[in-house]
């Protein structure tokens, strides 16, 4: 008897085919050069480049006319408020009347920050091929630029009509361009972060990724905490409030004037943070810190009734402990994570500087000039001393779960590239249907003849649908490797035996290119 022999036939009739399946995008892999578009694609950058700017526009056209409505003015300086409001979102310096202000409210900054990183992070999802995504940041940042474009001529057109000076052309267009581009990067990188690490030309060491990690998480926990501090100094200085309020007028006056207290609430826990690393926030001619305080006058919104008049107050060194725990907790989170050890406290160190880098940015965005008041920002060393407590009380963190927490269990997604190049030859792809068992190993000599032909006989591939592993596997033992199918539509799969008879229905869940395949009774002899 003959051994089975398998041939794969290419049918080149067009009735016999079916139509083609769709090609399965795979991360960095060909799929057109850059600088082609499909509609679709064309469709999801439209998305990126509008959504976001269209949702910020809206916003703005309802707050602008609601108080100009309010406050029973005229429609005619409408156009330039809104371009001067777009501007501001983006913290652009503006100059109305003879005041300078660049301390814009951050609430929507971030808010316009998040609906670009969450759209840049749609559009770059699986099917979307690493060369496409410089599409996505070109969609991402050519829209609000295209839109700045035009604020800056419509505020020029109504300096004319309103006490508006047009901006810094350069500095308008560097403040949308870098707040736009990091939305766009951080959105990006939260889905394909491991692309980005394939590109550089060293691996990339299993300390980074629990380290970033956790000193986003410092950073999260420093704000809130600054939140609640600047929560409770409002309620110990409640009884300022109804002076800020006296010069609102009536409910609507009131009612702007909570708005943009809430506004100014992520600034004013940003300088805060400052505060309890022990740095300093300066306002005016004066400054405020846990241990000095230089008075200055301060704007006459609710939230600034936060701000201590003085004097420094012996308990309030108690809150340095706020930081030093916080640095603790980080460094307990790296122990945990990562290989750290006494001797090579990389990813604490690693946390630390990603959270320094973090509070330096708000710094930057979070102050500026507001008119006759000064200047209003937290001091640089703020963030120097955010990397000081979280190294140093870190790395005490880091050195207890490592005495009393036992060995370190590393993040999974630290080592998703390794585990996916050890086992990318012996697995099929989740999208080809494939199956991969881990438990079983197979080897061709457990198996004679006989045993494998009965088990053809009785095994039923269309209603199991289980894909074959077929790595490792040359085409003479009746597997087919995946490259060697490409472009077969329709394969017959003959049997010689004599002993078989019948026809039965067979599909390839193995392969997506294999859409048919029939098993044919051999030659056998007339009786």
């Amino acid at each position: 008897m003959n051994a089975p022999r398998n041939a794969l036939a290419r049918l080149n009739d067009p009735d016999l085919r079916e139509p083609p399946r769709p090609p399965v995008r795979r991360r960095g892999g060909g799929g057109g050069a850059f600088g082609s578009l499909t509609p679709e694609r064309a469709r999801v950058l439209m998305l990126v480049a509008a959504r976001a700017s269209a949702i910020t526009l809206l916003v703005i056209f309802v707050l602008v006319y609601a108080t100009l409505i309010a406050a029973g003015s005229g429609m005619s300086g409408s156009s330039g408020a809104i371009a001067a409001s777009w501007l501001a979102v983006h913290q652009v310096p503006l100059v109305i009347g003879k005041t300078g202000i660049g301390l814009w409210p951050l609430a929507p900054t971030l808010f316009m920050l998040w609906l670009v990183a969450r759209d840049s992070a749609q559009a770059a999802g699986p099917e979307c091929e690493t060369v496409d995504l410089g599409w996505v940041v070109g969609a991402a940042v050519g829209g609000p630029l295209l839109i700045t474009a035009v604020c800056l001529a419509v505020a020029e057109d109504a300096a004319a009509v309103v006490s508006l000076q047009p901006p810094d052309t350069l500095a308008a267009f560097a403040w949308v361009l870098g707040l736009n581009l990091l939305a766009a990067l951080v959105g990006i990188g939260s889905r394909r972060w491991r692309d980005f690490a394939d590109l550089l030309p060293i691996p990339l060491p299993d300390w980074v990724v629990p380290g970033f990690r956790a000193g986003l998480r410092a950073v999260g926990r420093l704000l809130l905490t600054a939140t609640a501090v600047t929560v409770v100094s409002f309620l110990l200085h409640w009884s300022r409030l109804g002076d800020t309020y006296h010069a609102a007028g009536n409910a609507v006056g009131a009612l702007g004037l909570t708005l943009l207290s809430l506004a100014y609430l992520p600034n004013v826990a940003v300088d805060a943070v400052g505060v309890l690393a022990g740095g300093q926030v300066q306002i005016g001619p004066g400054s405020l810190s846990l241990f000095a305080i230089q008075g200055a006058p301060v704007p006459a919104v609710p939230v600034a009734a936060t701000v201590p008049s003085g004097p420094v107050a012996m308990w309030w060194l108690v809150l340095l402990l706020a930081p030093a725990a916080i640095g603790v907790l980080s460094g307990l989170d790296c122990g945990r994570t990562s290989h750290d050890r006494a001797t090579a406290p990389w990813a604490t160190l690693t946390a630390a500087g990603v959270a320094a880098v973090v509070v330096a940015l708000l710094d930057v965005v979070a102050g500026g000039e507001l008119g006759t008041f000064g200047r209003i920002a937290p001091n640089a060393w703020g963030a120097v001393l955010v990397f000081v407590w979280l190294a140093i009380a870190g790395y005490v963190g880091m050195l207890g779960a490592r005495w009393f927490g036992g060995p370190a269990v590393v993040a999974p997604a630290a080592f998703d590239d390794a585990y996916d190049d050890e086992y990318e030859d012996d697995y099929y792809d989740d999208e080809a249907g494939g199956y991969a068992d881990d438990d079983v190993e197979y080897a061709d000599d457990d198996y004679d003849d006989d045993e494998y032909d009965d088990y053809d006989e009785d095994f039923d591939d269309e209603a199991d649908g289980y894909a074959r592993p077929g790595a490792g596997h040359d085409d003479e033992s009746g597997w087919y490797d995946e490259r060697d199918l490409d472009g077969a539509l329709d394969a017959e799969l003959v049997d010689d035996q004599d002993e078989y008879a019948g026809d039965a229905a067979v599909k390839s869940t193995g392969n997506p290119d294999i859409v048919d395949a029939e098993v044919v009774e051999g030659d056998l002899p007339d009786k």
